[in-house]
């Protein structure tokens, strides 16, 4: 039952809508299952494109411009919109508008709530930015000026408690979710292997290796190389193995020329894809070789969800209980390419996600106690 004495706005600062990316999914799919629980508009940038979401109103307030993070003037703006619609909290995506959100705190007295992620400071200073340490210092200034801290992950909500100095009753694991409560039929993850073989050209008697993620950011882009130069020679060196890997998505770099020298390396590279989940359902075994960035790999939840069997470095599966996965992960420490190989060579791609993952990550559930911590 909706909550009508609480009235949210969830503030974010860049677009996600339509949502294709992780960090995209994670803001449009908890904005509208948490608003069947509680009243909920969000103000956001005039880029995204609102016809995609009918669940609940998207303001959009904010330029496109990168000058909006330090533009006073959005502070009489959302002060003005916090009083005429009778706001009671303020969501934030990430510390970036922490400043902004703070001056409305103390002006409208109202609750701030950070919908985080993850540790950002920690997530650049894993990708080599120098100004890692700046940015360290104001999160947690933020922070601690929240009432509600969610956190995506118990490592990150850890982390917090301890260096930020954070009161653990002001902390929540809100985590990444999943839009089903069950994994899909048997007979619709044949028809999709079917179709992606057809598409690609691959005998069905092969297995199919997906990797997927937006491939201009280091940390993904570092997962394909050690897929290109670590792995993949591993398995080809395997007599009797007979596979195809996928690597799905966009912002490849030009240099890396489509991956069209790794054709006849049993690599495919299908570029940015229209429905991820076809690839999801249809795939034998995920792979996750991502050892930096932090937070909660997203793409890791949505293929287990699919009842995908995954193998992932111990740094691409944190904040993933192992308890609720059953068989279906299988964890390789960090840059251990010859026991990755191996992993993928023994996982059980028969076995059945538990019932148990789907009570933690479904979007539904994760939403409604977002809902109750806000209450």
């Amino acid at each position: 039952m909706k909550n009508e004495t609480a009235n949210i706005v969830s503030l974010v600062s860049y677009k996600f809508l339509p949502p294709q990316m992780g960090g995209q999914k994670c803001i449009a799919f908890f904005n509208r299952y948490l608003s069947k629980n509680i009243n909920l508009s969000c103000i956001t940038t005039k880029e995204n494109e609102i016809k995609y979401e009918q669940e609940y109103a998207v303001h959009n307030i904010l330029s496109n411009s990168k000058l909006r993070y330090i533009n006073l003037f959005y502070f009489f703006t959302l002060k003005r919109f916090i009083r005429q619609h009778k706001i009671t909290h303020l969501i934030i995506e990430h510390p970036y508008y922490g400043w902004l959100a703070i001056l409305l705190k103390w002006a409208c007295k109202i609750k701030l709530v950070i919908h985080s992620h993850n540790i950002e400071s920690m997530r650049f200073r894993s990708i080599g930015k120098w100004w890692w340490g700046l940015l360290w210092h104001y999160e947690k200034l933020v922070h601690r000026q929240a009432d509600i801290n969610f956190f995506i992950q118990d490592n990150d909500k850890e982390y917090a408690i301890t260096h930020y100095k954070l009161n653990p009753q002001r902390c929540t694991i809100i985590t990444y979710g999943f839009e089903f409560t069950e994994a899909p039929p048997a007979a619709e993850k044949v028809a999709a292997r079917e179709l992606i073989c057809k598409v690609h050209g691959i005998p069905g008697s092969e297995k199919i290796l997906l990797f997927n993620g937006t491939l201009n950011y280091k940390p993904n882009l570092d997962a394909v190389d050690m897929i290109l130069e670590k792995i993949n020679p591993l398995l080809l060196a395997e007599p009797g193995f007979q596979y195809k890997i996928i690597i799905c998505g966009n912002k490849l770099p030009p240099e890396y020329g489509g991956l069209i020298n790794y054709i006849d390396k049993n690599i495919i590279y299908a570029g940015f894809v229209d429905d991820i989940n076809l690839y999801f359902k249809g795939a034998d075994i995920f792979i996750n070789p991502v050892t930096d960035g932090g937070g909660i790999k997203t793409k890791v939840v949505e293929a287990l969800g699919c009842n995908l069997s995954v193998v992932s470095s111990r740094s691409g599966a944190i904040g993933i209980p192992p308890g609720i996965t059953g068989e279906k992960l299988m964890i390789t420490e960090d840059d251990n390419w010859e026991n990755f190989a191996r992993n993928i060579l023994s996982v059980k791609t028969g076995a059945q996600i538990p019932g148990d993952f789907f009570k933690y990550f479904y979007w539904g559930f994760v939403a409604v106690k977002a809902a109750t911590a806000m209450r």
